[in-house]
């Protein structure tokens, strides 16, 4: 039998490109009836294929331009002068596998980057020397591991500012479960322990000098408490109840309060205070001017130490100005910038230059170097340059009535040239669940509209970031609840606006928005017509039972928002929300996608759902990549999900798709098919 599936497996990676992905295989009579109106079919790679370039972060000193961009195949760094052209640059690394954010160190001498195995999330850390010469025969210079270890993750706490050789790390190395403190020498490797966590610490706070000051963690009753370093001795100093928040943003140089969000007690909405650890006095800083959304964020001057803006996640992005030079600064970027919103992504320490982004809807963006001196703002890159942003689709903010009452944002986005009626709609829930979506570019959104397909992205109650009423009413309301009923009365909303057709809604989610999906077809089954779940947990129960362990520390609030399995009461609960034992009530096609080293989502989720409907001969497509985590980072991967989900919408809701696709990817599509025999 093994024998038979790897033949079967290599005749379709010959036969791909001619017959397993020519779209709409159900019948002409399932394709919709406005495809002749929609804008020119955008190939799928120009959505996917990994950007020309992106990350770009200047250095420190201002003499270096970092940036992320393919050598041999896979997302590397790349290094250029700030005189240089883009054409000028080299590789500084070659890693097989795409690196996926880096860092300059304090005094600009390295790069720095975690990297894991294969999606496991157990990172390391590297360093990497642009002023190093390659050797022998290689093209970049060899990266050196701080840490290397196995099964064990670093997290990158700080950079020191007065400290520019050392960053601050916490690593698991001791207990799998808690992160201890560390400071490296970045030149040498040498590591510090700084500070062993036996306490519970989940999130530390550290000075300009590297010391440590303040610490969080989580209360024995799913609360949270800030904690000052004092002689040695931790001491809380301020303590937020279960379903509230606080956390210490920015510590000021001169002075003995620091920055604080937090909705304590009567506030709903998450606010930017002063708060004198001493006393417990707070002073209010700002709070969301329209009362709508919580704070969203902050920028302080490296050279000043002032606050110079605050923004907020609205609709979408609004900015507000504390800073006199800083909105000069502002006014004078936006004024010569094509639309979209205005991202400040990194600054050299005297903050004369800055590397800025903008974006929108249907634009994922251009890079800008900003000089302040002379004014002058300079077009980088942009990162996907062939992308025709002509031809895609607005996304519009809405809102709707839950069958509680309760109003439940939302962005909606239509196909482009079609009249809003009578069309094929696929929901895509976030994942978290406690985030939320927000307005802007998305490449999954924009491929399903240009597809055919409206796509409704409800911000279900237990999303973040619209007070903690919003977020808290979402407590244990997964599967069953209200969560999916927001999902639900979307879809309701606008089959009755007469704008959705009901025989073609589908439903396409990724970790918790995976769950969704499963959720969807298993508990208004004749709602959906196709479900997509990518990295989506089946079974609330054996998902908590199976956290990593440096996840126990925060695991009480986890099971106050889900469930605890351990109380037979909610152990009842949680089976009846959890789609794996309502498998027979599912009736129509699945397409699930799973990494194999997924530490959030074990793929043991996916087989389980995936043998339950197999077992019923329910019509469900599952792929599993090998070298995957929690989501697809590499690039053939990433592509033939894009391929297999395309396929799969056409032929049950009736879009369009695109018949070719290049061997490389095919072959990886039949090689990720997940069959039968090696389910079992």
């Amino acid at each position: 039998m093994m024998i038979l599936n790897s033949i079967f497996r290599l005749m379709l990676s010959v036969l791909a490109t001619l017959i397993l992905f020519l779209p709409a295989s159900a019948g002409d009579n399932k394709k919709l009836p406005y495809l002749d109106q929609l804008p020119p079919l955008i190939d799928r790679e120009l959505f996917f294929d990994d950007p020309e370039m992106d990350m770009a972060r200047i250095s420190p000193d201002g003499e270096h331009i970092a940036f992320r961009q393919e050598y041999e195949g896979t997302m590397n760094i790349w290094i250029r002068g700030i005189e240089e052209a883009f054409e000028d640059a080299r590789p500084l690394t070659d890693d097989a596998r795409p690196i996926r954010g880096f860092f300059w160190s304090r005094d600009s001498s390295r790069i720095l980057y975690v990297q894991d195995m294969d999606g496991d999330e157990n990172f390391n850390l590297y360093a990497v020397d642009p002023r190093e010469k390659p050797k022998d025969d290689a093209d970049v210079p060899q990266a050196r591991a701080l840490t290397d270890y196995k099964g064990v993750q670093t997290r990158i706490v700080a950079r020191p500012k007065e400290e520019l050789e050392y960053v601050i790390a916490a690593i698991n190395s001791r207990d799998p479960a808690l992160h201890d403190l560390y400071r490296i020498h970045v030149p040498s490797g040498e590591k510090e322990m700084i500070f062993k966590n036996t306490h519970n610490i989940t999130s530390w706070t550290l000075d300009d000098s590297g010391q440590l000051r303040f610490a969080s963690r989580e209360t024995p009753d799913g609360g949270t408490e800030i904690l000052k370093l004092e002689q040695g001795e931790l001491k809380q100093v301020y303590r937020v109840d279960f379903g509230e928040s606080a956390r210490i943003v920015h510590l000021p140089r001169d002075n003995d309060r620091v920055y604080l969000v937090t909705n304590k007690g009567d506030a709903d909405l998450t606010r930017l205070v002063l708060f004198d650890p001493a006393s417990g006095e707070k002073e209010l800083v700002e709070k969301d001017p329209e009362g709508e959304v919580d704070f969203g964020g902050a920028i302080f001057s490296r050279v000043t130490d002032e606050l110079m803006a605050t923004y907020y996640a609205g609709d979408k992005e609004r900015v507000y100005f504390h800073d006199n030079e800083f909105q000069k600064d502002y006014e004078r970027i936006r004024a010569v910038l094509p639309e979209g919103e205005i991202n400040f992504r990194s600054r050299t320490q005297d903050e004369d230059m800055w590397i800025i982004s903008v974006s929108r809807d249907i634009d994922p963006g251009s890079v800008y170097l900003y000089d302040r001196d002379s004014g002058e703002v300079e077009l980088l890159y942009r990162s996907r340059p062939d992308l025709p942003i002509q031809y895609l689709a607005s996304m519009e903010p809405i809102r709707y009535e839950a069958r509680d009452g309760m109003e439940i944002p939302a962005y909606l986005t239509l196909p482009r040239g079609v009249e809003p009626k009578n069309l094929a709609l696929v929901v895509l829930p976030h994942g978290g669940p406690w985030i939320r979506d927000t307005w802007g570019y998305d490449a999954r959104v924009q491929f399903l509209a240009n597809r055919g397909y409206a796509v409704l992205q409800p911000n279900f109650r237990g999303s973040s970031g619209y007070g903690k009423k919003f977020l808290n009413a979402g407590n244990q309301e997964w599967g069953t609840g209200y969560m999916q009923h927001d999902i639900t009365d979307g879809v309701k909303h606008l089959i009755d606006k007469g704008l959705a057709d009901p025989e073609r809604i589908g439903i396409y989610g990724a970790s918790y928005g995976g769950f969704a999906a499963l959720a969807g077809l298993a508990f208004t089954p004749e709602l959906y017509s196709a479900g997509v779940s990518k990295v989506g947990p089946s079974n609330i129960i054996s998902l908590i039972e199976s956290v990593p362990e440096y996840w126990k520390p925060v695991l009480k609030s986890f099971k106050l928002r889900v469930g605890d399995p351990d109380d037979p009461e909610d152990r009842n609960r949680l089976k009846e929300q959890s789609p794996l034992f309502s498998a027979d009530e599912i009736k129509a096609p699945l397409l699930v996608a799973q990494g194999a080293n997924d530490p959030r989502v074990p793929k043991q989720e996916s087989d389980q759902i995936v043998a339950a409907l197999r077992d019923r001969e329910q019509v469900v497509q599952y792929l599993v990549a090998p070298d995957e985590g929690h989501g697809f980072a590499r690039r053939e991967n990433r592509l033939a999900f894009f391929v297999e989900l395309e396929r799969f919408l056409a032929s049950f809701l009736g879009g369009r798709g695109q018949t070719d696709v290049s061997t490389q990817v095919a072959r990886r599509l039949a090689d990720i098919i997940y069959d039968q025999d090696r389910l079992d």
